[in-house]
């Protein structure tokens, strides 16, 4: 079939790759439509690892993705050929433990799709177990699905914020990750979500949405516009979705006393926080690894109207110029959320 190959370091084929697989008894075959370009397949494009993750071999690129059911297995009950569907990418060991405790994400046996030696979805078809398919609306697209998976992430930042009706939150970073959790945390209950960042043009996109706030830091005080609007109290939620080492040194500045920080960011290298800092106002901290049993909240809220991601599909490429929809993604324009790749 054809697919989306990175061959080795810096270098992308769009060939024809046999990787066919039957389609088990709980499984689906699924004929891709839509896959989003996520920021981990850039770093394996031009770096050709990520941490211990490393591409030895050719591998299929893609992890956001969405198409429709073509062949079921003999136990699939819940999907039907012609069901539209996005796909959670993760796919843990059903025996282990982290299953047995609902967190399976955290499953040491996880296979993730694009995280090498797996193959991602970058191609004309897939099979998959059909618990970790999710049918979509007839209101939502197949563009919105294959947005479900970055959503997923900041719905399960939200999920761990324990957000109550009327928080203040802040998020560090406009970049795509951080725009799901703003869209999340107001869709969660938050009265207001102010989120900091140095790109206008970023901030621009979401500058209109109900509840949110933006703040350029570049121009900006934020520390005056968190007090301004908390009455010097701070807020009640802190998200971080940069990584950045500068962040995380003044991570716990703007947060209330008794306030929480959800940590998404994923730094290059470590960065220092100040714990002291954190004890004087009982500031809890938590991480998140990806999702877990979010997958279907999130369809729903897009479903509903209650979270609204199409302004933030910017860019549009046929499968034919897959190559250069990743040169252009290396290098986009400051506006640029989320690059998709049609694959109709």
């Amino acid at each position: 079939m054809k697919a989306l190959v990175l061959e080795e370091k810096g270098r992308l084929t769009n060939r024809e790759m046999d990787v066919y697989e039957s389609v088990g008894p709980e499984d689906i075959r699924i004929k891709m439509k839509r896959v989003g370009i996520c920021g981990s397949d850039i770093h394996y494009y031009e770096y050709g690892k990520i941490g211990p993750f490393k591409v030895d071999s050719p591998m299929i690129l893609g992890h956001e993705g969405a198409g429709a059911v073509i062949e079921v297995g003999k136990n699939v009950k819940n999907l039907k050929v012609g069901d539209r569907v996005c796909i959670e990418p993760g796919v843990p060991n059903w025996n282990s433990k982290a299953v047995k405790l609902g967190i399976y994400n955290l499953d040491p046996d996880l296979t993730f799709w694009a995280t090498p030696p797996i193959h991602g979805c970058l191609c004309s078809e897939v099979v998959h177990p059909a618990n970790l398919a999710y049918k979509l609306p007839a209101n939502v697209s197949y563009d919105e699905g294959a947005m479900v998976e970055p959503l997923a992430i900041g719905m399960q930042a939200a999920v761990k914020a324990n957000i109550k009706p009327g928080d203040v939150a802040l998020v560090y970073g406009a970049g795509t990750i951080g725009i799901m959790t703003m869209l999340s945390a107001l869709a969660g209950g938050c009265s207001n979500v102010i989120i900091a960042d140095i790109r206008k043009e970023k901030l621009d996109l979401v500058k209109n949405i109900p509840g949110c706030v933006v703040c350029n830091s570049n121009k900006e005080n934020l520390n005056e516009l968190v007090a301004d609007m908390t009455d010097g109290w701070g807020v009640n939620i802190i998200f971080e979705a940069t990584g950045s080492e500068a962040v995380a040194n003044e991570l716990f500045t703007n947060a209330c006393p008794g306030g929480h920080v959800v940590y998404i960011g994923m730094p290059i290298g470590k960065v220092s926080i100040d714990i002291v800092a954190a004890q004087a106002k009982e500031i809890r901290i938590d991480t998140i690894f990806r999702y877990v049993n979010v997958y279907d909240r999130a369809v729903s809220l897009i479903s509903s109207g209650k979270i609204n991601i199409k302004p933030f599909i910017t860019e549009h490429y046929p499968f034919s110029q897959a190559i250069e929809a990743f040169e252009y993604a290396k290098s986009p324009k400051p506006s640029s959320v989320k690059v998709m790749i049609d694959l109709d």
